[in-house]
């Protein structure tokens, strides 16, 4: 494990102890209306996931929830009928997951590992995987894609969220009081700029703004067809919002030989 994903695994491990929002667990009435057929996702901040990129039925069907911990995508797959795995970092993130699984007698697997190496999971192990916006907290995004395709089956899916890097652009100080002022080039790395230790200093997560290219064509190069997308934002919360969407949602599909 690099120092960067160690500290940034105690990072998540803290912020669960804050109860920031990607850190809450669903509650026992989303798993109630999950468990009847009712259910949704989401691998960004706002927008659900669409349902027609999944399968009418996945009941039965072998999930990955990759860098999914928190208790959110995990038990609500699981409360649909699906044999769900999730994989995560964060101890502390997965606990979430556990304890929503205990609460509502949902059965679901966690392990703990590393996005980018998945050496624990057999090649061509599940059906679809699910990964929201976490990339964004490792410095090299292609092995990911490439390790999805490897544990993925033929003609299954993988439906990813990540950033825009635009939003890396811009100096965050500045933006939290409404001015955009671009600052830096894409792609982003807090370590190459030497600011660091405003990340470390403030105890947040190193977060690394990667090339659509690498994110986009990453997935093709890995021997992914990108099937669907859509964007996101913030909900409005942030100045950026007003302008641009700076969350994307791809669907990626493993075609068969």
């Amino acid at each position: 494990m690099s120092n960067i994903t160690h500290y940034n695994q105690k990072v998540w491990n803290k912020k669960v102890e804050e109860n920031v929002s990607y850190t809450q667990p669903v509650s026992k009435s989303v798993i109630e209306k999950s468990n009847s057929g009712n259910w949704e996702i989401s691998v960004t901040a706002s927008r659900k996931v669409p349902r027609d990129w999944f399968p009418e039925n996945i009941r039965g069907m072998k999930i990955l929830c990759l860098a999914s911990g928190g208790g959110q995508q995990g038990p609500v797959l699981a409360a649909a009928g699906a044999d769900v795995t999730v994989v995560d970092i964060s101890e502390r993130q997965l606990e979430q997951d556990r304890r929503v699984a205990e609460r509502d007698h949902l059965s679901l697997k966690t392990i703990q590992g590393e996005m980018t190496n998945l050496h624990f999971l057999d090649e061509e192990s599940f059906d679809l995987i699910v990964h929201p916006v976490a990339n964004l907290f490792i410095e090299n995004v292609r092995p990911v894609w490439k390790e999805a395709f490897r544990v993925l089956k033929q003609n299954g899916s993988l439906i990813s969220g990540f950033m825009n890097p635009v939003l890396y652009l811009f100096n965050d100080d500045k933006e939290a009081k409404g001015i955009l002022d671009v600052q830096y080039k894409i792609p982003y790395s807090p370590i190459s700029t030497g600011e660091s230790d405003h990340f470390t200093e403030a105890g947040e997560a190193l977060e690394f703004g990667h090339t659509l290219e690498d994110q986009i064509q990453g997935q093709t190069d890995a021997g992914f067809l990108i099937a669907g997308f859509y964007e996101d934002d913030f909900g409005g919360i942030r100045t950026v919002d007003q302008y641009i969407k700076t969350m994307i949602a791809t669907r990626a599909i493993k075609m068969g030989v």
